[in-house]
């Protein structure tokens, strides 16, 4: 039986990703281990596509992180989001409410971004349990502003804090769970929903030195720095002490017997550039929560701590899923 989560790398690697190749030369880019997207070359700017699915979260706020999550995935690696396609798979027990409030959900979200929903397609289907998304993100990149890889000595720059989407998730899907912990804390976590977007600080990073960057989705802070250095062809370094997590998402985490660092957190990106004291002040300036939690280093071993940062498996969310 197969768990729940993404596929380990190796399996993803070995299984999927190694029977593509490339045939077309507008193709610039190839499926692979820390990539989340797909660059093709138009003659005039790049175009960056990117998908994902949305499979962990309730309806009340599926929409938005479709849009967010999409949209980050595109500014990640340097590009400004245009449009997405959405498909939605409802399950039999859904009713026509939830799909008009998906659709008011995503409607919002993408007015929010900046984006337009350019089409895709609505679905019945007993092949889910509960509502389901995916989207691809249409984005253009200018070929001058092309990212040119993280190199060691690069500073690790983390914007906002662990756990972002996680701690939202956890406070709107397994309330049931949270009656140790504090009403204004539940309340603070909800309304995290609002901070789920990285585009602002990418385009203030590409202004400010970024060489490689990286948002933090399944497998959290930790597991989005091994992807860093790994699709990077380097290493990292990384100080736990030095990464933001906010007293909700502790507490909620603690409650859940949950590591934040390995929770989900779409809402924060990580940054390679030169000088991260300089970008530091330029995204605070713009009041956007930042700290340096590390570097880039020689080699093919990443380190947390001082210890072997293994590689990301299932995030911590699946967890909880897999207790139902």
């Amino acid at each position: 039986m197969l768990r729940l989560g993404k596929l380990d790398n190796d399996d993803l690697d070995r299984l999927v990703l190694k029977k593509f190749r490339r045939v077309r030369p507008e193709s610039l880019s190839s499926p692979t281990i820390g990539q989340d997207c797909a660059v093709v070359d138009l003659n005039s700017d790049l175009l960056v596509l990117s998908c994902d699915p949305i499979t962990s979260a309730s309806v009340a706020h599926l929409g938005r992180l479709t849009v967010h999550v999409s949209c980050n995935d595109a500014a990640a690696a340097g590009a400004e989001p245009v449009g997405l396609l959405v498909t939605l798979l409802m399950p039999p027990t859904g009713t026509m409410e939830q799909i008009s409030r998906i659709a008011d959900d995503l409607s919002a979200a993408a007015q929010l971004a900046n984006v337009d929903i350019l089409g895709g397609h609505t679905e019945v289907t007993d092949a889910v349990t509960r509502a389901v998304t995916n989207a691809t993100v249409i984005a253009r990149q200018s070929r001058s502003q092309a990212l040119r890889g993280m190199r060691p000595g690069d500073d690790i720059v983390m914007t906002k804090w662990a756990a972002v989407e996680g701690t939202t998730i956890l406070a709107e899907d397994f309330a049931p769970r949270l009656s140790s912990v504090p009403a204004e804390l539940l309340s603070a976590a909800r309304s995290l929903s609002g901070k789920l977007s990285i585009v602002a600080e990418s385009r203030i990073a590409m202004q400010f030195g970024a060489t490689a960057m990286h948002d933090v989705t399944e497998g959290g802070v930790l597991g989005a720095s091994w992807e860093l250095g790994f699709a990077n062809a380097c290493s990292v370094s990384i100080d736990t002490a030095k990464i933001p997590v906010r007293e909700e998402t502790r507490a909620l985490c603690e409650a859940l017997s949950l590591d934040p660092l390995r929770l989900i957190g779409s809402g924060s990106l990580l940054i390679a550039c030169k000088n991260g004291v300089r970008l530091c002040e330029a995204l605070q300036r713009e009041g956007i929560s930042v700290a340096i939690i590390g570097h880039a280093i020689e080699g093919k071993t990443s380190f947390v701590d001082g210890a072997t940062l293994s590689e990301p498996h299932a995030d911590e969310l699946y967890r909880l899923y897999s207790r139902e």
